[in-house]
């Protein structure tokens, strides 16, 4: 079975019954039902277009439910809407249908929410932690925003702010988590770029590809995390940087900075430094500054405190991050980073033990246990 096929042809098979007729909820639940069915039955008897009878199965689910819910009126103008037999439309639909997601009954962060569920194709508990949040107050929000939009006609896209802002959660998922997205973020991200011409999407594109072109290098041959000071730079893609760096001086150039502006400045200056050691802690330290203005978002003040620890030392960088909550995901681990340069490998050993337990996915915490028997078997010499 090949389930990343499944999961590219799932956003075109969901447009395919929005546009038929069919509110966004029943469909969504239509489409689930007929990528089981095809999990089941697909193995034994592969389709010869496999995106037609996906649509053909949940077009039949989405009948069945409506004929079981609704009345006899109501079933008989959708028994009409029955699609004809024949091959489904090619055409990709993806974008169109995040901002679709992004519909202005929903707030902007249930539609993103929304959008990473039905589109992304994230688990509850991947977007809860995107999000900070618990997993059920996020199962919540996702049920609420089904209901919202149940019945509603999609005439009305969303706006472009909450699409860059899914798009943007869809590659950080694919960069660090347990579902590979980041290349399909960046080629919806491309499609977005050459449709609308605003810095800010110029900027989400360019932090995408600054921080894809160095995937290679994030993990050793045996699966475990690179730490980027660590990293063997002759692997970053440097074609990619540069089109990341032209894109951005681009945007830049058009003096309305935005948040993923702000962030790809950073990753700019990580990808132009020879060495971790030539890194530009102190410009890096002014782009969080700006970051912190534009959005006072308590990840990002994590972020500047480990840059306040390489530009001012790692005191300095425990009281950037002594005014922050410790239940913050990273912040045991940057405290455990932060007190071993200081010297403090006991304390130091023990964060990166709690950040170990505390990781969201198997090659963080395998990372971060290792830290914590490194120091351990240092202080025991």
């Amino acid at each position: 079975m090949d389930e990343a096929l499944l999961r590219s042809l799932t956003p075109s098979v969901l447009t395919v019954l929005v546009r038929r007729g069919a509110d966004f909820a029943a469909a969504e639940d239509a489409v689930q039902d007929a990528l089981v069915e095809a999990v089941r039955v697909w193995p034994e008897r592969p389709p010869r277009d496999p995106k037609g009878w996906l649509v053909t199965v949940a077009w039949r689910r989405f009948l069945d439910a409506t004929r079981a819910d609704t009345a006899r009126r109501r079933r008989e103008e959708v028994v009409d809407m029955e699609p004809a037999p024949g091959p489904a439309p090619t055409a990709d639909d993806t974008l169109r249908l995040y901002f679709l997601c992004a519909h202005p009954s929903l707030t902007p962060s249930s539609a993103v929410a929304l959008t990473l569920r039905a589109v992304g194709g994230l688990s509850t508990r991947q977007i809860a932690q995107a999000y900070l949040v618990p997993e059920a107050t996020m199962a919540q929000r996702i049920s609420r925003a089904k209901r919202t939009v149940s019945g509603v006609r999609f005439g009305q896209p969303g706006d472009v702010a909450t699409v860059l802002r899914v798009l943007y959660l869809v590659f950080n998922e694919g960069y660090s988590g347990d579902v590979d997205l980041a290349a399909e973020a960046v080629r919806l991200t491309r499609q977005l770029a050459a449709v609308i011409d605003h810095p800010e999407v110029a900027g989400l594109l360019a932090l995408m590809l600054l921080h894809h072109a160095r995937r290679a290098a994030r993990t050793a041959p045996d699966g475990s995390l690179v730490p980027l000071a660590e990293q063997d730079r002759a692997r970053w893609d440097t074609a990619t940087i540069a089109e990341g760096v032209g894109i951005l001086q681009g945007a830049l150039a058009r003096d309305r900075l935005g948040e993923f502006q702000a962030q790809a400045a950073i990753a700019a200056l990580h990808a132009d430094a020879p060495t971790a050691g030539e890194t530009d802690w102190v410009q890096i330290v002014e782009w969080y500054d700006e970051l912190v203005r534009l959005t006072d978002s308590p990840v990002v003040r994590l972020n500047r405190a480990v840059a306040v620890g390489e530009a001012d030392g790692p005191r300095a960088g425990l009281a950037a991050l002594a005014g922050l909550d410790d239940s913050l995901p990273r912040h045991c681990a940057v405290a455990a980073y932060l007190h071993e340069r200081d010297g403090d490998l006991g304390t130091a050993a023990c964060l990166y033990a709690e950040a170990a337990r505390k990781a969201s996915n198997l090659a963080e915490r395998d990372h971060l246990t290792r830290q914590a028997a490194r120091l351990n078997a240092r202080r025991s010499r």
